[in-house]
């Protein structure tokens, strides 16, 4: 019951729930790649979400689990149902789990969603086409299929660019970036401060959410900074060693770690740009700094500038820097080095 309580609440889900919960994960689809596990989910230890989410339904779907959360204080409403389903980042694709278990109204309310999730997924296809070098103008269907095409192809290197590009984490009101050009570059986490009264939620989110977010951002980092020692190469000469303990490449040498260049380049250019991750934050500052000084591991992370911290202002964002919050405008490094002087 404790572990289902602390889900809805770290979620927002502990109030006005819909009679329909979608609970989504996400993972890849690719053939014949021995870095699948890089597409996947990095939260979810290099697989797919659908585990998690199936259990997750199955969890609170349970009645005693509900009793035990209305004790709690959290009142599932009993028409309420919560459906795990996945989406696949290679083909912009939703698929459900359990339906065969979905009384017959709440089935036809996922039926409905169908028409939703087409909708959906077609821009997304589209803005990422051009990138894949597909025709973004085809009809939907034939796009659809060509990127499906490309999911099945054992021969194919980059089946899809991942976390390529990304840049920063934004932990806020979905408010905050409705309707902003993000170009596929930002993590987002829905997030109220209002709801959230003793930081309970914000201090999951830095100690977890955040640090995955670095480790995601510096392996894209690091493998194209110095791909010759941090990356794994070629992906056309990898061979898998023992199963799944890494990668030659070619018959031999050490194993390789990090990312293959074909995640990380076209053919012509680089397409991630190695930045260090800058999170955002809309909570009051001194909320934030106590989570800072509680958890060393994540302040040494903000103090030492392997990724760069902000917050929502009254007045406009503020940097974390030097220990205090600063005007962006302020051009002076957390290590005391100007932005215009080598550091």
């Amino acid at each position: 019951m404790t572990l289902a309580a602390r889900v809805l609440h770290a979620m927002g889900l502990d109030r006005h729930l819909a009679p329909l919960v979608l609970l989504v994960g996400h993972g890849s689809q690719s053939a014949n790649n021995a870095q699948a596990a890089s597409l996947d989910c990095g939260a979810c230890c290099g697989q797919t979400g659908e585990v998690n989410a199936r259990a997750l339904a199955r969890l609170l779907n349970d009645t005693d689990v509900r009793a035990g959360l209305r004790e709690q204080g959290i009142d599932v409403p009993a028409e309420t149902i919560f459906v795990a389903a996945l989406h696949n980042t290679t083909t912009d694709e939703i698929e459900g789990f359990d339906l065969d278990l979905l009384p017959a109204g709440v089935r036809a309310r996922w039926e409905r969603l169908q028409g939703v999730f087409a909708q959906a997924g077609d821009p997304v296809r589209r803005e990422r086409a051009a990138r894949l070098g597909l025709d973004a103008r085809a009809g939907a269907a034939a796009l659809l299929a060509q990127l499906r095409q490309r999911a099945n192809d054992g021969a194919q290197t980059r089946p899809e660019w991942g976390l390529a590009g990304n840049a920063c984490f934004l932990i806020a009101p979905r408010q905050r970036s409705r309707g902003l050009v993000l170009d596929g570059r930002a993590f987002l986490h829905d997030y109220d401060a209002d709801q959230d009264a003793d930081g309970s939620v914000l201090e999951l989110l830095m100690t977890a959410p955040m640090l995955v977010t670095h480790w995601i951002n510096w392996q894209y980092h690091a493998s194209t900074c110095d791909p010759e020692r941090l990356g794994s190469g070629n992906k056309l000469l990898h061979n898998v060693v023992g199963g799944r303990i890494g990668v030659f490449e070619g018959n031999g040498g050490d194993l390789r770690i990090g990312l293959a260049r074909q995640s990380l380049h076209d053919g012509a250019r680089w397409v991630h740009e190695p930045v260090r991750l800058t999170v955002v934050i809309d909570a009051p500052a001194e909320r934030i700094d106590a989570i800072l000084q509680r958890h060393a591991v994540v302040r040494q992370l903000v103090d030492n500038g392997w990724l760069h911290l902000w917050r929502f202002g009254e007045t406009g964002l503020l940097r974390h820097a030097r220990g205090a919050w600063q005007p962006v405008g302020d051009r002076t490094y957390a290590s005391g080095h100007d932005a215009t002087e080598p550091a």
